[in-house]
């Protein structure tokens, strides 16, 4: 499961630059919100997903529910979720 948990936050936080970074600049300054709509959903879902895994993962990787908090409080930060996977799941 932690390898599923790995995939899904890398994709999760590529989806959040992407919606971030790329999909909201053109809806407010190019007035298209095609992008925020095609990303949108898919993020959302990604995103539950991740909350979901990480709670699932507390037990199993003996998380205390201080790093869990980390772990969850990540997802809304840019960049997050790379720190997550760098610091509490690669070994």
């Amino acid at each position: 499961m932690k390898g599923i948990f790995r995939i899904v936050s890398f994709l999760e936080g590529i989806s959040y630059l992407l919606l971030l970074f790329i999909a909201t600049p053109i809806k407010y300054f190019g007035e298209d919100e095609s992008y925020v709509k095609m990303l949108g959903m898919p993020h959302g879902i990604l995103f539950m997903v991740y909350i979901i895994l990480a709670i699932m993962l507390k037990a199993p990787e003996k998380w205390s529910g201080k790093t869990l908090g980390i772990v969850l409080v990540a997802s809304i930060l840019p960049f997050g979720t790379f720190y997550i996977d760098k610091k509490y799941l690669q070994n």
